[in-house]
């Protein structure tokens, strides 16, 4: 890999000319990034041409050791003024085969943070995290806008990952996803070698035991998908959340950690391979202390051990609802059993206790004993009307 010094001296500013002048710099010293910044920002009348941009960003990959890692598979990641802008991870099996060798070279000759078990560097399951660190610990990453990593040999890869990240202050990161696909909550997960992962195995210990939140200062979307991968999420300026399963490593799903400008929030969660939905009691996670900024609380995917009129009564009672604007459920469903009289009654009794927050049912509708007509004029009384809202979902006769 050629020298890297001039990444550090990289323009702190947007403008222009600071950058033309940078790529100057950078082709007097034979770096193929300077011509690239020249037809990335072009005459300013113009866009770049995308035939000439990509051919010459293909030799900046060369340039800079990063070729092997594109053609993986793995990676999928963008350019922007000689930086990668925005990176995408998925372990593609079609190149499985050569893997081995490829990260041998890629750790001779690429800087790494994250550690590669010596004792069993044959072991495929160690080489997910070993791409991740290759790109992540490249100094053309320094300047990540947006990062996407799903996993699959998570047991290893989300700390492998963690620690790539905090090794360097990520200061344009704005967007992070992170986290592993799954169907079934708690379901095993397969390796990339066709062996389990029991992710019950990590519940109190956490995926990921490094601390990745002071190096992405200016991350403001984050989307966690699994469960327990962090012991907490603690940032000053994080405003959108959205977590798939319990994510925090004692199981809470609603108390995530320090985030005070959190304004909006979604939270997936559905039954278990034990046949269990998240207990509604989980909803008293939910306080001014802990999400003094929530404004938008989407639970349009969660699925809870309770029917809707308790999940709505819940949040009626909740201490967070008079800051929220807008609540996004699925269904909604009121039977005769769920209450003392008639279900239209009851969601009539809880409309003025959400008066002042505008109701969006994103799934179908059915209250036992009234008609579409009555159930819709209940729901107007729930919030302020929202044009393209969705408060009377789908009614069912």
């Amino acid at each position: 890999m050629h020298d890297l010094g001039a990444a550090t001296a990289a323009p702190q500013t947007d403008e222009r000319h600071a950058w033309l002048a940078h790529a100057d710099l950078l082709t007097g010293a034979g770096d193929p990034r300077g011509e690239a910044i020249r037809l990335e920002l072009g005459d300013g009348a113009s866009g770049p041409d995308p035939v000439a941009l990509a051919a010459v960003h293909r030799d900046v990959e060369r340039y800079l050791g990063l070729e092997e890692l594109r053609e993986d598979g793995s990676w999928v990641f963008t350019w922007r003024l000689g930086f990668i802008d925005e990176a995408r991870f998925r372990l593609a099996p079609a190149t499985r085969a050569r893997r081995q060798d490829l990260v041998a070279r890629l750790r001779a000759a690429l800087p790494h943070a994250a550690a590669v078990d010596p004792a069993d560097p044959a072991d495929p399951e160690q080489w997910e995290g070993a791409l991740i660190d290759a790109l992540l610990s490249h100094p053309a990453a320094r300047r990540l806008r947006a990062l996407d990593l799903r996993l699959t040999d998570y047991h290893h890869s989300a700390e492998q990952a963690a620690v790539s990240l905090a090794a360097h202050p990520r200061p344009r990161l704005e967007r992070l996803s992170f986290g592993y696909n799954f169907e079934d909550l708690y379901e095993d997960g397969v390796t990339s070698a066709g062996r389990r992962i029991d992710p019950l195995g990590f519940h109190g210990e956490g995926l990921v035991r490094t601390d990745i939140w002071d190096a992405v200062p200016a991350l403001r979307t984050l989307e966690l998908e699994g469960a327990f991968l962090f012991h907490s999420v603690d940032h000053e300026h994080l405003t959108t959340l959205r977590v798939r399963g319990p994510v925090i490593s004692d199981g809470s799903v609603f108390a995530v950690g320090r985030t005070p400008a959190l304004a909006s929030l979604a939270v997936e969660i559905g039954v278990d391979v034990f046949g269990t939905a998240c207990p509604a009691e989980q909803l008293d996670e939910l306080t001014p202390a802990s999400h003094p900024a929530l404004r938008r609380l989407d639970l349009s995917r969660a699925e809870f051990d309770a029917g809707s009129l308790a999940v709505l009564s819940a949040l009626a009672d909740s201490p967070v609802l008079p800051q929220l604007e807008s609540l996004t459920i699925g269904d909604l469903t009121i039977r005769h059993h769920d209450c003392n009289g008639e279900p239209s009654a009851a969601l009539a009794a809880l409309a003025p206790r959400f008066a002042h927050c505008a109701l969006h049912v994103s799934g179908s509708i059915e209250v036992e004993g009234a008609d579409g007509e009555q159930t819709a004029r209940i729901l107007a009384a729930f919030g302020p009307s929202r044009g393209g809202d969705r408060r009377t979902g789908h009614p069912r006769p």
